[in-house]
């Protein structure tokens, strides 16, 4: 017999497989993964009314480049807040210089949440407090290209701050 379902955090995860110009070349978008990961996150509304998060990571960039880019908010609205705050670095873009929204590398280069790994995370609160600095995913960063951590979990990690000060 399985276990009784419970309201839970619910989790998104995309990894593209292609090149972003494929997608923009299939798709006449290389936002393909960011509106895939909309659309999971919508589909689990119901698990993220306390808050959610979103992460990107940008693969084969060049060293002491940004490649990880996280965004997170509060309430019952936090996919849309999110989404809205994302949306508005490529109309920026759409707003200047148009023929930029085609130019898939730079994109990449230039412009936060272009990546092809895509980490969506609906705060259910089961424990701990309900504040921003609660929501997921949490961020490691470090010099150190290796030793850099994004994660989103539906678990209660008791040594947390104990890991992200090592």
């Amino acid at each position: 017999m399985s276990d009784q379902i419970k309201h839970e955090c619910g989790i998104a995860l995309i990894r593209l497989l292609k090149p972003l110009s494929y997608y923009q070349q299939k798709y006449g978008t290389s936002l393909y993964g960011l509106n895939k990961l909309y659309l999971l996150m919508e589909k689990q509304h119901n698990r993220g009314q306390d808050g959610a998060g979103i992460a990107t990571i940008k693969l084969d960039i060049k060293p002491g480049n940004r490649y990880i880019s996280r965004y997170r908010a509060m309430g019952s609205n936090a996919i849309a807040e999110i989404f809205e705050h994302v949306q508005k670095k490529f109309a920026d873009v759409q707003v200047n210089s148009p023929e930029l929204m085609n130019d898939v590398q730079w994109l990449k280069e230039n412009v936060s949440f272009t990546g092809e790994v895509l980490m969506g995370h609906l705060r259910y609160v089961t424990h701990g407090k309900n504040s921003i600095e609660s929501c997921h995913p949490f961020l490691r960063q470090n010099n150190w290209m290796t030793r850099n951590m994004v994660i989103a979990e539906n678990l209660k990690i008791t040594n947390l701050y104990y890991l992200l000060e090592k």
